[in-house]
């Protein structure tokens, strides 16, 4: 692993209840950030307690770091997460056209769900979670009606990925787009993900557990607001569920 990138430990397991539990154990004793994978999870969970699916074959890992600077800061690490997986997504398919990124945390490619990250805090640390259908994709029995079809790597791109080679792959990425952000802040980060945008230009809903906003996806603003122009003008969405 000469491509590891410094300062950032690796922790694989073959069996974890979670890895964001895992992170949550490892808090207390944190020396610097750290890599977590599990080859198989026997408790995943998504956003909002959401169930994820994790059999062998696919990937499941979390990223832990000491939180620096505010919770917004804290906050905008999703879209420094997204960059990172979609060129790990790059660099172990060769396909570059592929993979798109969506509003506020999910990656697809060929227009499904390949990945999802979930970001929390514990005490002083950071927590990313990332889970990515590398061999296997979810039925849209297990998604909640609405929800975007899940895909998986093998499936719409035939490369066969190791969840241990894909962890490589992305925390070097992770480590340059964390670098950049540190050093430069959210503006060089939001330019590059607006490039790789899905669905810019277009109408699409946005929806929370009380309201629902439709609107065409404009753009995302300097704190990592979506904004859509609806028939009222246009609004800054700060957490919501977006919906094509």
């Amino acid at each position: 692993m000469a491509d590891w990138p410094h300062g950032y430990s690796r922790h694989v397991f073959d069996t974890l209840d979670s890895t964001l539990s895992e992170a949550a154990r490892m808090a207390p004793t944190l020396t610097g950030p750290a890599w977590i994978l599990a080859v198989e999870q026997t408790a995943a969970r998504g956003r909002r307690g959401r169930a994820w699916s994790t059999p062998r074959g696919n990937f499941a890992g979390t990223l832990i770091m000491r939180r620096t600077g505010s919770p917004a800061d804290a906050a905008l690490r999703s879209f420094v997460a997204s960059l990172a997986l979609r060129e790990a997504f790059v660099a172990v398919t060769g396909r570059e056209d592929a993979f798109a990124l969506k509003w506020p945390n999910d990656v697809l490619l060929n227009g499904g769900k390949v990945a999802g990250i979930l970001l929390e805090t514990v005490g002083e640390a950071l927590v990313i979670g990332v889970g990515v259908n590398l061999a296997h994709a979810p039925t849209a029995a297990q998604v909640e009606q609405g929800a975007l079809t899940p895909v998986s790597v093998l499936g719409e791109t035939g490369a066969r990925v190791a969840p241990e080679d894909f962890l490589d792959a992305l925390a070097v990425a992770y480590a340059r787009f964390e670098d950049q952000f540190t050093t430069y802040g959210f503006a060089p980060i939001r330019t590059a993900w607006l490039s790789h945008a899905a669905r810019i230009g277009e109408v699409v809903t946005a929806r929370t557990m009380r309201d629902e906003t439709v609107g065409v996806f404009e753009d995302v603003d300097p704190s990592g607001n979506l904004i859509l122009n609806t028939a009222k003008g246009r609004v800054a969405i700060t957490a919501a569920d977006v919906y094509f």
